[in-house]
């Protein structure tokens, strides 16, 4: 079968039967995109069955040398290749497994940017302190990011109907359209309440969106962003050092160093909505000052 063919198919797959994320579809279509155009620009076959391991090898030197791409995207891009060769097998598109043998280069492992209790806290009073006509809004959206450890498009895609203020809970849609509930931070509920007095009834309808832009409509992931990068710098903070993602790591890693006793990997894994333990654990970074009381007893 034809490559494009079969990549149409596949994305049917993982939309119907596997009920990907927006997100994901869209990256996973730009890889198979890309291969596409490689096989297409270098004169290999567009047949399944021609397409040789060899061929995937020269695609990811090619992306690393010829187009920068960063390791994440290239472990993505070999994981949505294998994904998509395991489907052609399944579905008999091809006989041989042209990813067999295959594997991902080794990523360097770096701590997980966050910032600090101090740092955080000069970011909310900013907000606060802040009378903009979106003021309340901006401000319930970071403090939201910061105190619940949501995704950013998990908190743009939130509706009224996710929204429980009664028993200050949140069912937040993670990757794969998987559920968990949040609870809400009862600082955070009464920006809420307010937030939510000051729209129009249509506006609160379970179906609708919970943040809205100056247009009425679904706030955008780049109207937030600037949202968050002006209040940095208004905060005195560098904008720069810190993405919205890093509200995340924020979250995970002050929960941990401030609540040991509380708070172990299992349940910030569950709130962050991590299929795996082993993803979770780039958090046990904040036993460092542990570390730190250990070396210091050492007697020599």
């Amino acid at each position: 079968m034809n490559f494009h063919h079969a990549a149409d198919e596949f994305m049917l797959y993982l939309q119907v039967e596997k009920n990907y994320s927006v997100h994901t579809l869209t990256a996973y279509a730009y890889d198979l995109k890309s291969f596409e155009h490689f096989l297409v620009s270098h004169n290999r076959p567009l047949d399944l069955t021609q397409i040789q391991s060899s061929t995937v090898r020269r695609f990811i030197q090619d992306q690393v040398l010829n187009h920068q791409i960063q390791p994440k995207t290239i472990h993505r891009r070999i994981s949505c290749l294998h994904s998509f060769a395991h489907f052609c097998l399944r579905e008999k598109y091809m006989t041989i497994d042209f990813m067999g043998g295959i594997e991902p280069p080794k990523a360097d492992k770096k701590l997980p940017v966050y910032m600090s209790l101090s740092e955080l806290q000069q970011l909310f009073r900013f907000f606060e302190k802040n009378d903009s006509r979106f003021s309340l809004r901006n401000h319930l959206m970071i403090k939201l990011l910061a105190t619940t450890g949501m995704r950013r498009q998990e908190l743009l895609d939130l509706t009224w109907q996710q929204v429980d203020l009664s028993n200050q809970t949140i069912l937040v849609l993670g990757k794969g359209k998987k559920e968990r509930l949040l609870p809400i931070h009862p600082t955070v509920t009464p920006l809420f309440c307010a937030y939510k007095k000051g729209l129009l009834p249509y506006q609160i309808h379970g179906t609708e969106s919970v943040f809205l832009s100056k247009n009425k409509t679904k706030m955008t992931p780049q109207a937030l962003h600037k949202i968050f990068k002006e209040g940095l710098v208004k905060a005195g903070l560098p904008p720069k050092r810190f993405t919205l993602h890093h509200l995340r790591h924020t979250f995970a890693t002050l929960l941990l160093q401030e609540n040991k006793e509380n708070v172990d990997l299992r349940t910030i894994q569950e709130l962050l909505g991590h299929e795996s333990l082993a993803t979770t654990s780039i958090y046990t970074h904040v036993d460092f000052e542990q570390k730190k009381r250990a070396i210091n007893t050492f007697k020599l």
